[in-house]
């Protein structure tokens, strides 16, 4: 299924944020949150548990895994979030889209499991990731974090919680010396990432490659990483963490280093300090940017 683009993602200009009603910022934050708790107790309980024979099989390729907590996990969600909101439309992975979620007002995406074939494997790095968006990006975004016992939760304009304590991304300057974060796509390194490696590894910037897109961006929010670079992703995989990144005072830029809150196209999550510096790595690395059709 492809990203669902909004008028933001698509580059057009922006005025001042739509107001939030605050009783649908409130609930949704605490609905999402309770659905967060329900994914963790639930993957705590079935990492790693012998899920290879019996309810877990691959999608498009080998390390592309869905399991039965997929597929519960998801049901679970759109059950709870059809009942207390009703008017708005669920995209998750495992099922598709709701009708009419395309030009909705707002939308609920998620993924149940970010990370599966680590949580196949028991490998403890896998999250469970909501969002609320609407046309301007992410409005409410919670991931569940079980390894480490942790829910991150956040809304527009009141900050990032992890586990109900205020977080925010790393002050520190530049790249060198600090961890930048970034993914395979399809199983396979993306074009152009032995080179960023290189150069990251030339500057004293070490890489880390763990297996969840949703945790990399987290790492810079909750000040862990200074970047996180994905090159290839889908909206469910991101859209949760860049809730927790634009509200930790990160940076979410396209390809093209421009400001996007949901970029569709590879996307560079970052401190501020350290934007240039990983950008610059990134677009080296890539090759020349072609501009859009509407450029």
């Amino acid at each position: 299924m492809k990203v669902l683009r909004s008028a933001v993602a698509a580059g057009a200009p922006t005025g001042p944020s739509q107001p939030i009603p605050p009783g649908l910022l409130t609930r949704a934050l605490e609905v999402a949150g309770r659905l967060a708790n329900d994914a963790a107790e639930v993957i705590t309980a079935t990492a790693g548990a012998g899920l290879r024979p019996s309810g877990a099989g691959p999608k498009d390729h080998p390390f592309d895994w869905v399991t039965d907590t997929d597929r519960t996990l998801e049901r679970h969600t759109r059950r709870v979030l059809a009942a207390e909101f009703p008017q708005i439309p669920v995209v998750g992975e495992e099922y598709g889209s709701d009708p009419g979620a395309a030009g909705a007002p707002y939308r609920w995406v998620v993924d149940p499991v970010d990370g599966t074939a680590n949580y196949v494997a028991g490998l403890p790095w896998y999250a469970y990731s909501l969002a609320l968006l609407d046309a301007e990006g992410p409005v409410v975004g919670v991931l569940a974090d079980p390894s480490r016992a942790q829910i991150y939760a956040a809304a527009r304009g009141r900050g990032v919680r992890a586990n109900g304590v205020p977080v925010q991304a790393a002050i520190r300057g530049g790249a060198r010396g600090s961890l930048v974060c970034t993914e395979l796509v399809g199983g396979r390194p993306w074009s152009g990432m032995a080179s960023f490696l290189t150069t990251c590894g030339d500057a004293h910037t070490g890489v880390r490659i763990l297996g969840s897109s949703a945790l990399a961006i987290a790492q810079v929010a909750l000040g862990h990483a200074v970047a996180a670079v994905l090159d290839g992703y889908e909206e469910w995989d991101v859209a949760g963490a860049l809730a927790l990144a634009l509200e930790s005072g990160a940076v979410v830029v396209d390809r093209r280093g421009r400001p996007d809150p949901m970029p569709t196209d590879g996307l560079l999550v970052t401190v501020p300090g350290a934007l240039s510096e990983v950008l610059g790595w990134w677009q080296a690395a890539c090759g020349p940017v072609l501009p859009r059709r509407s450029e």
